[in-house]
């Protein structure tokens, strides 16, 4: 055993199975296995045989056909379960046997209705029964973690007697505190006879979100071996999740004294995609390493750190854990270093001004302001709509309400060559109505040939795209507006559309002229 090495095993396909309304098939355990091979796990627990013919077949046919780790079966401590879990991993390239028994007194006394007397002669009968039938055998003394620590100890002991290699300590109701948890831990490798012959392991549940800081503790104090679940899956609350181990012992290796750990980080995103997407179960976006956010900036403070130094907000790069980049979110926290810096990312960098920018961000603001998520096509639409060009008409501000029978009011508030005007209408709703009020401010003879409107982002609260086509003297002028609001968007194509009448206008006079 090397002391400067942890050791992972992966409990995803039996405890990590056993999240409320996950199944998974037998293909699925083998692919997700296959997964973990390539992350490089010590031990895949590939599920508990006697507790039906399906997983026995699992077990049977991961142990077959996995290979370049161990392949490890749970069983109960009893002659049934443990000669159905031998049975299962008589393929495996490397087989190791996890039996387990409750030695907690509340287990004890209203689960097993076993005395102490009784558990130690199950572990030493079940411990002969599979000695030398498989290459390991793991002891689990569950609920160690509310065991009276010295009958603890007399279990652990006699089950390393008995052939035990691992002796596993399991918080698993996910009770401790961490400092508590490692005080046991310690106490067990004081205290237990032959204990420096084996490893101590550590399986913490996460009911008051511990689980993490548990086995770290619990390293420290000198277990080395963990098991976890992708994605911290499992009964409950879960189990830790191995991507928070890995990550806190490798990017604060100066505090736990450089040991080994022999995963390859840059596999942890996609396998937690996968089990997410093959067990039907979510990764939160705000879950440490592997959650959609965990490189994701969207204060401005943070993003104008992040684009100077990406050190300044992350203490681990997205690749190391297979992650694609750094996410810059635009939304209404974001600062003008970000908008500009993306700006720049779209294609648009040798555009504008730095004046036009802060105008730009300040409309950019506003429409943050009203969208949960500023998208890439947001930010686009946002630069055509405001690109430069003379505006004879700009919109100040419109309201509109609904009438009985379809009818619809409007009124409208327009900047115009003559000041500022504004005027109402009726209208078949209220785009129809918003564009008449539009037209009676403008007061010129234009006739609307077409309308069209689409949404361009994604969202219940995307961005509404209208375009349409007017007529002015016999030729024909676009228009196109942008606003979460329909009715917005189309007051504002119509308007660019009669802008673009007076520049025409204005350009043939320079002509003449």
């Amino acid at each position: 055993m090397d002391q400067n090495r942890v050791y992972f095993f992966d409990t995803t396909l039996r405890d990590g199975e056993q999240t409320p309304g996950v199944a998974l098939r037998t293909p699925e355990k083998i692919e997700i296995a296959k997964g973990l091979v390539r992350l490089g796990i010590d031990v895949i627990e590939a599920g508990f045989p006697a507790a039906s013919p399906g997983d026995f077949e699992a077990v049977q046919t991961i142990a077959r056909e996995v290979k370049g780790t161990t392949i490890c079966a749970l069983a109960r401590c009893n002659e049934k379960d443990v000669i159905k879990a031998i049975d299962a991993l008589k393929d495996a390239e490397r087989s190791r046997l996890h039996v387990f028994i409750a030695i907690s007194e509340i287990h004890m006394q209203y689960k097993l209705k076993m005395t102490r007397e009784q558990v130690l002669d199950k572990v030493k009968a079940i411990l002969e029964l599979a000695k030398g039938k498989v290459d390991e055998i793991e002891f689990s003394g569950e609920d160690a973690s509310r065991a009276d620590l010295d009958f603890a100890c007399q279990v652990y002991g006699t089950a390393i007697a008995g052939g035990a290699t691992i002796i596993n300590v399991p918080d698993t109701v996910g009770y401790m505190m961490p400092q508590e948890f490692a005080s046991k831990i310690r106490y067990i490798k004081e205290h237990t006879p032959g204990v420096e012959k084996v490893i101590i392991s550590v399986h913490c549940h996460d009911d008051l979100g511990l689980a993490n800081a548990n086995s770290l503790a619990a390293i420290e104090a000198g277990a080395r071996q963990v098991e976890c679940t992708i994605n911290g899956l499992g009964e409950r609350a879960g189990n830790v999740g191995i991507e928070e181990v890995v990550m806190s012992l490798k990017t604060r290796h100066d505090y736990f004294h450089d040991l080994q750990v022999n995963i390859d980080t840059k596999q942890f995103t996609k396998l937690s995609k996968l089990v997410s997407r093959l067990t039907g179960v979510a990764v939160p976006p705000n879950k440490a390493i592997v959650g959609s956010n965990a490189f994701a900036h969207e204060s401005g403070i943070h993003q104008h750190g992040m684009l100077s130094n990406p050190e300044t907000y992350e203490i681990m790069t997205p690749e190391s854990v297979g992650a694609e980049k750094t996410n810059i979110v635009l939304g209404k926290h974001s600062g003008r270093h970000a908008f500009e810096d993306h700006l720049k990312n779209l294609g648009f960098h040798q555009t504008f001004t730095e004046e036009k920018i802060n105008d730009l961000f300040a409309k950019f603001k506003d429409l943050a302001d009203k969208k949960k998520q500023v998208y890439d096509d947001d930010i686009i639409a946002l630069v055509v709509e405001h690109m430069d060009h003379k505006k004879a008409f700009e919109l100040v501000s419109q309201h509109y309400q609904l009438g009985e029978k379809g009818y619809a009011y409007a009124d409208v508030r327009l900047n115009t060559p003559d000041g500022e005007r504004a005027d109402a209408a009726v209208g078949d709703g209220p785009v129809d109505a918003s564009l008449k009020a539009v037209e009676r401010v403008v007061g010129m003879p234009i006739s609307l040939k077409d309308y069209q409107i689409r949404a361009i982002t994604a969202g219940k609260d995307a961005l509404g795209e209208a375009t349409l086509k007017v007529e002015y003297n016999g030729r024909i002028f676009h228009g196109r507006g942008i606003s979460t609001d329909i009715v917005k968007s189309s007051v504002n194509a119509y308007i660019n559309a009669v802008n673009s009448i007076f520049l025409a206008m204005e350009l043939e006079q320079q002509e003449e002229e």
